[in-house]
């Protein structure tokens, strides 16, 4: 008996888990390493040097929208692969950098390039091949590139200690073209019915007993209540994650901890990632969505607290394992939210959506954390505040219940969905 072929949704799947960890380990991880050493060769402050990165962060929540509208009409593959090779580029150009202008202008291309080849866009591709076993796919994508800090973290301090900071990140920006290039170029597919095929590769007699679930319109989304309550819990849960995610390795090393046992602490972050999407995928289909993402935003504000105790090795232990997990679980939980709530048609567009304001939140983080630690030399109020952010993210989770204005389309009914 002829065994069936694999389906091509799975190839791509298998494509994005591979360039979404190198993309990211490269394009987001690797900068926590080189911040100390270029503040060191460079003379810059970190504020200045976090600044470029929340620049890029800033530019990559701009251009989320047109990404977003560009993959629901055209598709991944033009787009991923262009993103693909001006991020090589300009990862080579950051390696030889001088003065902060040119600095900034990298970071700013590569916020164009993040938004490009990063999650949004990923997770939009799985949302059109995908309907059963979407969850599946975006757990294969995202426990891969969970493992990018693990990965890239200690493999950027390896190359940093071996040739230097600069040989360091002209290294990464080759091995990211030879990667990420070629799997965009060839892979990427629109959606299946290009190759004749229907989503999760199904024959037509299944898609005709589907109860078929078209989505609601950007238009709908965006006016509804859920959505910005949604959008605003994700923000400050992004002000909170992001910020101490950054310096870290810069706090570590403040702390006394050696620049390699703080690179591979960091890194043990991405393992516990994976880790908190294992045990997050399960309660999926047990937890109201509020209880669900209020429990890891609640864990998240606790993961921070325990780091104005100070960074002995229970501390860093507990933080590292309780943070990862739940930043993990964050991940996946926003992308499932999008797909189940607001349905596949327009998911690139409402995604990009909230994306532009979680990235505002992202982008500042950073640069505020630097700012305060330039002016009271030290972390402490920044994992104040970072705790705060994330209690508000709880509370808002608390008053955010589906209702009457969140609503799908099946089968030519409007159906709300439930809590």
């Amino acid at each position: 008996m002829r065994k069936p072929k694999l389906y091509y949704g799975w190839y791509i799947t298998i494509a994005l888990a591979i360039t979404e960890t190198i993309s990211w380990g490269i394009i987001y991880y690797a900068f926590s390493v080189f911040i100390t050493p270029m503040e060191n060769e460079l003379g810059w402050s970190r504020s200045e040097l976090t600044g470029g990165f929340s620049l890029a962060l800033l530019v990559a929540g701009a251009m989320a929208f047109p990404v977003g509208t560009w993959i629901d009409r055209h598709g991944p593959r033009l787009l991923m692969t262009v993103g693909s090779i001006l991020a090589s580029l300009l990862i080579v150009a950051w390696s030889q950098v001088s003065d902060k202008t040119t600095f900034y202008l990298i970071w700013a291309g590569l916020g164009v390039c993040a938004a490009a080849v990063l999650y949004e866009p990923a997770f939009a591709v799985v949302a059109a091949w995908f309907v059963r076993h979407r969850a599946k796919a975006l757990a294969t994508i995202t426990f891969a590139a969970g493992l990018a800090s693990t990965i890239f973290i200690p493999l950027s301090d390896a190359l940093l200690n071996s040739v230097g900071w600069r040989d360091a990140v002209l290294i990464l920006g080759i091995f990211l073209a030879v990667t990420t290039i070629p799997l965009h170029a060839v892979m990427m597919r629109r959606r299946p019915d290009d190759l004749g095929l229907m989503p999760d590769g199904d024959d037509q007699s299944v898609i005709n007993a589907r109860p078929r679930m078209r989505g609601l319109s950007l238009h709908s989304a965006v006016h509804s209540r859920f959505f910005w309550l949604l959008t605003l819990a994700f923000s400050l849960a992004a002000l909170a994650m992001t910020g101490v995610r950054v310096h870290f390795i810069p706090f570590l090393i403040d702390s006394g901890i050696d620049s390699s046992t703080a690179a591979i602490a960091s890194g043990s972050i991405g393992i516990m990632q994976v880790a908190g999407r294992i045990i997050f995928a399960p309660l999926e289909s047990r937890l109201s969505i509020r209880v669900m993402v209020s429990g890891v935003f609640a864990l998240q504000a606790a993961a921070m607290f325990t780091l104005l105790f100070g960074p002995s090795l229970w501390v860093v232990g507990i933080f590292t394992a309780v943070f990862g997990a739940t930043s993990g679980a964050q991940t996946l939980a926003r992308a499932s939210i999008i797909a189940e709530i607001f349905g596949p048609s327009y998911f690139g567009r409402i995604s990009s959506v909230m994306s532009v304001f979680l990235t505002l939140a992202g982008t500042a983080a950073p640069f505020g954390a630097g700012l305060i630690y330039d002016h009271f030399g030290s972390y402490e109020p920044m994992l104040w505040l970072a705790v705060v952010f994330a209690l508000g993210a709880v509370g808002v989770m608390v008053f955010a219940k589906p209702d009457a204005d969140v609503t799908v389309e099946v089968e030519g009914t409007v159906s709300p969905v439930q809590p």
